[in-house]
């Protein structure tokens, strides 16, 4: 095997440290998903004719949402026994353990509980969130790949990464599949950003969810043909637990899709449902 027809991988997760406290890259682009992703919700909001304040208060809940959801995914999904056997360990958030699935879910009830407290359309919130959760998603599949983790099988292909603070594979050329959904998940974002910005409030009810949910979940659903098994039990399983979890959301987003395409009307002005509202 010819090394230097690969890209070897040797990126140290850790930013800098200062005493025991460490800044690491996955965490920095974790947090610059919600940064980022706030500016450009305003931005939607204010054009939709919304206050900047219902975008303080809707990224709290979407920050609380995430991590919640994401955790409990992880220790629901992956590994139950161990972590009901040490529920004290669920707290460990540091120690990583972050299912996007359980993201996802954690996500749809906050927000779900966001419409219905402040009077908005849940389907308008979840058109325009959706946007800036396509770019949260690419940020956090790239410090995927700053940490080596979650990467795919051996490859030949020129392009393979060779995960060299991955001990156990650290010689074996791989698919980046972090880059894949990264790629993926960014072009997500700017077709959505792109439909937002021609149509705005002409946009079909439920367009932009049903595309980002059938497109996210049908991708994962492929990538993870090339993925190594997050778990051992896995190995057992004629899909892996992130092609299962994906199957539900994708008939989910084409349910949503149908409904758009035999009704395609747009929410009302500004997402407001029973009351005018605005926090």
């Amino acid at each position: 095997m010819n090394m230097l027809t690969y890209i070897t991988w040797n990126v140290d997760p850790e930013i800098f440290s200062i005493g025991p406290i460490s800044v690491r890259w996955y965490g920095l682009l974790f947090a610059l998903g919600f940064v980022i992703g706030q500016r450009i919700l305003s931005k939607i909001y204010v054009a939709e004719g919304r206050s900047e304040g219902d975008v303080d208060i809707i990224t709290m809940y979407m920050i609380i949402g995430t991590v919640v959801g994401a955790r409990l995914g992880h220790t629901l999904f992956y590994a139950p026994d161990y972590y009901l056997s040490n529920p004290i360990e669920i707290l460990k958030i540091w120690e990583g353990g972050l299912a996007s699935h359980g993201a996802t879910i954690g996500i749809l009830l906050a927000l779900w509980l966001f419409s219905r407290k402040y009077k908005f359309d849940y389907m308008w919130v979840l058109d325009r969130i959706v946007i800036v959760v396509a770019l949260g998603g690419a940020l956090i599949r790239l410090g995927n790949l700053m940490n080596s983790e979650i990467f795919g099988h051996p490859t030949d292909l020129p392009w393979g990464f060779i995960f060299v603070r991955s001990s156990e594979f650290s010689q074996v050329p791989r698919h980046p599949t972090q880059l894949y959904e990264a790629i993926t998940v960014f072009g997500l974002f700017v077709l959505l950003y792109w439909l937002w910005a021609k149509y705005k409030a002409a946009l079909p009810r439920g367009l932009l969810f049903g595309i980002f949910v059938t497109v996210l979940f049908t991708s994962r659903f492929l990538i993870e043909f090339l993925k190594e098994n997050q778990e051992d039990f896995e190995n057992e399983l004629v899909l892996n637990m992130g092609q299962f979890l994906s199957i539900p959301l994708i008939i989910a987003g084409l349910i949503v899709l149908f409904f758009v395409w035999r009704n395609p009307k747009p929410a009302a002005p500004g997402g407001r449902t029973g009351t005018s509202a605005s926090v």
